[in-house]
């Protein structure tokens, strides 16, 4: 997760300072928790479809960043 936030600190903040006339970064929202929900109750009787729901998420995370 500190990747995330780098980011935020990175593109966020400044996008965000620029779009709304922030003069200080203090000023800018900060999150404070991030919850991602997958429906998975097909995963209790084949794990495949766990497995497969974490490389979907890690691989949607990585195209993001």
């Amino acid at each position: 997760m500190a990747k995330l936030k780098e980011v935020y600190q990175e593109r966020v903040v400044p996008a965000l300072m620029k779009r709304f006339g922030y003069k200080n970064g203090m000023e800018v929202p900060k999150l404070e928790k991030i919850v991602i929900n997958m429906g998975l109750g097909e995963a209790i009787q084949n794990i495949k479809i766990l497995d497969s729901a974490v490389q979907n998420l890690v691989r949607s995370q990585d195209r993001s960043l």
